[in-house]
């Protein structure tokens, strides 16, 4: 067991990224100083951390004294972009030994929403391969750990940001979450973590070419009021079509919520100790707060299940067949992965159910929202039992034994990918031995100022878990 954390008394100091570009623009500090602060604590706790795919530091460094940084609510704060982002002149390894190492040739448009927050990219953070897991392992590398305790996981797919950021190497960073992974290593390093509405921000390059897209760009932060601005600025950098502006949120909200309580999992699976204990926990706190909170069924049932892993085994399935034509010639199909390989040899056997399932999805999103007519908001918590050590999911185990821990552990978030809702994971709740535990909150579509209003009064009322204090 490894507690690690780069907190100290340095340019950054315990500064969220706000607190950062604040200090930048009022002249306390400078961008550079900013930077080498960062860079510093990321070599302090890379060692231990294994969460640096690709290192871009001299860039960085050039941006930082240059004129390569633009305004908005983090001008010159350093983060990191996940390694399946096109950012240019950076190789998108995906997490995997098939993908072939060459720069990206230029930015995908969500990039260009990241940068206009003004961060200064110092790399890019690992992910397990293809984001297809919950937990950032690999079958030819070490781990990327959990900085509360390095003898578990940071969780996944945004695995490497959660981590640094966790750890205090960045006050930020970038994730995208299909299924939970963004929410998952936020609930797992004690973060908060914000999934968008579909079309708050700029799709990836794969979720405009799904016929249900499941995909959302956000980050994971230390504090509400960084995931608030954010939006804004995401916002400010593109109105979202379609959905009611969010605008900045500064603080609380003064409308006491109905808010629905879920613990039974989709899977029918139950949760475990340390979480009902952190559930009834908050129960009481937003009781307290004066908000109505009563128990709601699961809205989904296991068809549900059984649609949306298949839909994420078709993903594993497409790379598998059609890496070549997607990648190019370079991608090697023949270092592959065994956990992808198993999920495209489930998909090859059920191929034929693809049409249903991608119907049974959409319906299941209206089914998912009605819930919504009654509550203002969900409650669950991010996953269905504490943040397992490293090799639980080890994506070289056997298949079968592997993908049903994965589908038991993972079974609150699917249902806003494939729904295209809004949700959060906030770090309210502790295991018996002290590390973090998220608890989810959900909302109807574009309604992430709820959400967010709710979070900065929670924030408040019970401050999140410091790891440089425990």
């Amino acid at each position: 067991m490894r507690h690690v954390h780069a907190f100290g008394d340095d340019a950054l100091g315990d500064r969220d990224g706000v607190g950062i570009a604040a200090a930048i623009a009022g002249g306390e500090i400078s961008a550079a100083e900013a930077l080498e602060a960062a860079l510093a604590r990321i070599d302090a706790v890379e060692p231990h951390l294994n969460a640096v795919a690709v290192d871009d530091r001299e860039r960085a460094r050039k941006r930082a004294v240059g004129e390569g940084i633009p305004g908005g609510s983090f001008a010159g704060v350093p983060s990191i972009i996940k390694n399946n982002t096109l950012f240019e002149g950076l190789p998108v390894g995906n997490g995997s030994a098939a993908m072939p190492d060459l720069p990206a040739k230029g930015n995908e448009p969500f990039t260009e929403q990241l940068l206009s927050t003004g961060v200064n990219i110092v790399g890019a953070s690992t992910l397990p391969a293809f984001g297809l897991t919950a937990t950032t392992e690999f079958v030819d590398r070490e781990p990327t750990r959990n900085p509360w305790n390095t003898d578990y996981s940071a969780g996944a797919s945004s695995g490497g940001s959660a981590a640094l950021v966790a750890a205090g190497a960045l006050p930020l960073a970038h994730g995208n979450d299909g299924g939970g992974s963004i929410r998952i290593p936020a609930a797992a390093c004690g973060l908060v973590g914000l999934k968008p509405s579909r079309g708050r921000v700029e799709p990836s390059p794969t979720g405009r070419i799904l016929p249900v897209d499941i995909i959302s760009n956000g980050i994971l932060s230390r504090t509400v009021r960084d995931t608030a601005h954010f939006i804004d600025d995401a916002e400010r950098f593109r109105a979202p079509e379609g959905l009611p502006r969010v605008g900045l949120v500064e603080g609380p909200g003064t409308r006491r919520l109905r808010i629905g309580l879920i613990t039974d999992t989709v899977t029918g699976a139950p949760i475990d100790d340390d979480t009902a204990t952190a559930m009834t926990e908050v129960v009481e706190l937003l009781t307290s707060l004066g908000h109505h909170v009563e128990s709601t069924p699961v809205p989904l049932d296991e068809t549900f299940v059984r649609q949306f892993t298949d839909y994420w085994s078709m993903l594993a399935f497409t790379m598998d067949r059609a890496g070549k034509l997607m990648v190019g010639k370079d991608f090697d199909k023949a270092a592959l992965d065994p956990f992808t390989r198993g999920l495209a040899r489930r998909y090859a056997r059920a191929f034929w159910r693809t049409p249903a399932t991608i119907i049974g999805l959409k319906r299941a999103t209206a089914k998912f929202r009605t819930v919504f007519d009654r509550f203002d908001l969900l409650l669950s918590p991010t996953l269905s039992h504490t943040v397992p050590r490293i090799g639980y999911l080890d994506p070289g185990g056997d298949f079968d034994v592997i993908f049903e821990r994965l589908v038991h552990y993972v079974a609150y978030t699917p249902a806003n990918n494939t729904s295209g809702t809004p949700a959060m994971s906030l770090p309210l709740g502790r295991t018996s031995d002290g590390r973090p535990l998220g608890i989810h909150f959900g909302a109807d579509l574009g309604r992430e100022r709820l959400l967010l209003e709710l979070a900065f009064e929670l924030e408040a009322a019970q401050p999140f878990a410091r790891i440089q204090e425990s």
